[in-house]
């Protein structure tokens, strides 16, 4: 591959994305605080980047992919990533992010910058084996050079201008978030009227309540681990996103609203660090129910 690619953050989602790109043939440098999440990308085949304005100023194609809007803001900023960029360069930032910060950073570049947002949908799993949804916003020649590089890692979803890629998958984290909160109430309420677990999973999984949650996330309840990979923090950071696209809609969200109460309240028993699904575990423990299904359940990050 003709184009050198950076890439800045290795974590759940950043490490598998980074090697799929590693075996598609693209020299990659990388940086991470976590030594070890370099050291495997390096095992594979890239080059460990000193720091993040070193990786930037090697790339052709900077892409990001970190937790968090402000972790982005000190990657780019306070760390010199951005003022890094060589002319002609292209920036994709991966992360759930704010529209604003993203057009904000944008003015911010150094000229001759191209910049777009893509966050993606598809969890652990998607990000290893290549199966991950991609929403990207930009202007049609930053969309242009990006997308050959994001289509190693999944369907990629054009959106509209720059920021547009965030708002979309805000909204599908929005009505993600909705399915998870329900899912243990209906769950709780077919078993505490006499409803097997396993049947009741196979009428929702084959009729009009079927849904990502009930084929991908339950089975993580079933299995009593509740997915680690995507943390009850990370959740509630989406939810205030989510939140600050609401103001000024005119009307109130309900499902939304409740939701981010549900996600709040398992936050508040179990702590922020716990598995998204724990929003699922709470109904569980306050009704004396059990979730566990025997079967043979393997964990998203092992898919």
């Amino acid at each position: 591959m003709s184009e050198t690619i950076g890439f800045i953050g290795l974590g759940n989602m950043g490490r598998p994305m980074c090697l799929r790109l590693l075996a598609a043939g693209y020299d990659i440098v990388a940086f991470d605080l976590v030594d070890e999440a370099v050291a495997e990308v390096v095992a594979a085949g890239a080059i460990a980047g000193a720091t993040a304005a070193d990786v930037a100023g090697a790339a052709d194609v900077l892409l990001t992919s970190l937790p968090r809007p402000d972790h982005v803001e000190a990657v780019m900023e306070g760390a010199g990533a951005l003022a890094a960029l060589r002319p002609g360069s292209c920036w994709v930032d991966l992360t759930t992010n704010r529209s604003e910060l993203i057009q904000r950073l944008a003015n911010a570049a150094p000229a001759d910058i191209f910049v777009a947002d893509s966050p993606l949908t598809g969890a652990v799993d998607g990000a290893r084996t290549g199966r991950l949804t991609l929403f990207i916003g930009g202007d049609d020649k930053t969309i242009a050079r990006a997308t050959p590089i994001l289509e190693h890692l999944g369907r990629v979803i054009v959106c509209g201008p720059l920021g547009t890629g965030n708002v979309v998958k805000l909204v599908t984290n929005q009505l993600w978030f909705i399915a998870a909160a329900a899912i243990g109430e209906g769950f709780a309420l077919g078993m505490s009227h006499g409803v097997d677990l396993a049947v009741l999973w196979d009428a929702i999984t084959d009729s009009v309540a079927d849904s990502f949650v009930a084929r991908h996330d339950a089975p993580s309840i079933f299995a009593g681990h509740y997915d680690p990979s995507f943390t009850l923090d990370l959740c509630n950071k989406d939810l205030g996103l989510i939140g600050e696209l609401s103001v000024g809609l005119g009307t109130d969200l309900p499902m939304t609203e409740a939701a981010a109460a549900a996600f709040a309240r398992a936050t508040d028993r179990y702590g922020s660090d716990v598995g998204e699904l724990h929003v699922a575990r709470r109904i569980e423990d306050d009704t004396d129910l059990s979730f566990r299904l025997a079967g043979n359940w393997i964990p998203p990050w092992e898919q």
